[in-house]
């Protein structure tokens, strides 16, 4: 096995902002496997807000380049395993290292990575298109530059209502609403019957990461589904999200990669709890693998490289929320980054 990697920053078409701040490009670490003249690749992109920049992804890695490296490859659960004890305090970079794994076993397999799990992609969610917190002038045009099924609206200001109002307003699209842990519960239970009438889908992670008495207060009484985004980042956590949410958003870049989340996507399905993949923003990398794990779940929010500028591969495209995959084996995914130095 031989590891190369590539940092990047990535450019955002409109200035992202969400309840925990704005930022204008996504900071990313790509990783390239070489095992045996196959090569893989996997991405993870640096959450501010997670503690784990690119540079700590690039530090830890090199310090163990040898260990990961060194590794007999055969199939990617063991590695997983191996490097999660090998790097135990960087999900991200596990992240970044599993998906470039599943790479690589697709195609030693001679199969798409959905084929391999006997996925059915025939009835795959539609993806979403986010809508980041702006003015309701800027919102209502960024919906319009994008026509789209369904879209994610950010939320968490003193004009939540207004803002979805307005963008019902101009589309009879399905609406979803992120709040990103910005209400407390007792303007949750307000908002949540308005923003049924306006015919909101769900609620993403309305309350803090960790208030679960609240939750289970909201749980009880809301009138639309709710949805755990910050509070289920590892598997633990799907088991203490069932009876304080109807369903969780699983980030591959939290939770370590592909393998473990497949993982949490059986238990959720064991509790009876609803499926959401989401993105933190990848490129095309990062959202292919999500992109396979989509015969297994029942929403999806992998708009990644419709909101940056630039993107780091191709071999997924996005017709109106549906998405379509190359030909090509394991991710399927054509690495086109500029191979900045190491």
């Amino acid at each position: 096995m031989k590891v190369s990697y590539w940092s990047y920053n990535l450019k955002f078409r409109h200035p992202f902002t969400i309840s925990k701040g704005t930022k204008t490009h996504q900071p990313t670490l790509i990783t390239e496997l070489e095992h045996f003249g196959i090569k893989g690749y996997g991405e993870a992109p640096a959450i501010a807000y997670y503690n784990i920049p690119v540079e700590k992804m690039i530090a830890d890695l090199v310090a163990k380049k040898q260990f990961v490296e060194k590794f007999a490859f055969t199939e990617p659960e063991r590695y997983w395993h191996y490097l999660h004890h090998l790097f135990p305090q960087n999900n991200s970079l596990v992240c970044a290292l599993d998906i470039a794994a599943w790479d690589i076993y697709g195609k030693m397999k001679g199969k798409p990575l959905y084929e391999l799990w006997k996925g059915d992609i025939s009835k795959n969610p539609v993806c979403d298109y986010t809508i980041g917190i702006d003015s309701i002038e800027k919102m209502v045009a960024k919906m319009k530059e994008k026509p789209w099924p369904i879209y994610k609206i950010k939320v968490g200001t003193a004009d939540d209502i207004a803002i979805v109002k307005a963008l019902r307003e101009h589309t009879d699209a399905t609406l979803r609403v992120d709040a990103n842990a910005a209400w407390d519960v007792q303007t949750a239970l307000q908002l949540i019957p308005k923003l049924k009438e306006l015919g909101v889908e769900f609620v993403e992670q309305p309350l803090a990461k960790d208030d679960w008495d609240g939750m289970k207060i909201l749980y009880q009484e809301s009138e639309l589904p709710l949805y755990a985004d910050e509070s289920c980042v590892l598997e633990q956590d799907v088991e203490k999200c069932s009876n304080h949410f109807h369903g969780i958003n699983i980030k591959l870049t939290k939770c370590s990669g592909i393998t473990p989340a497949r993982r949490m996507i059986d238990k959720a399905r064991q509790m009876g709890m609803k499926i959401m993949i989401g993105c933190m923003n990848e490129s095309t990398i990062g959202s292919a693998a999500i992109a396979h794990l989509l015969p297994f779940i029942d929403h999806v929010d992998m708009d990644g490289p419709l909101l940056l500028e630039e993107d780091l591969a191709t071999g997924i495209e996005y017709d109106f929320g549906k998405i379509i995959y190359s030909d090509a084996k394991g991710l399927g995914v054509t690495f086109t980054g500029i191979r900045n130095k190491e």
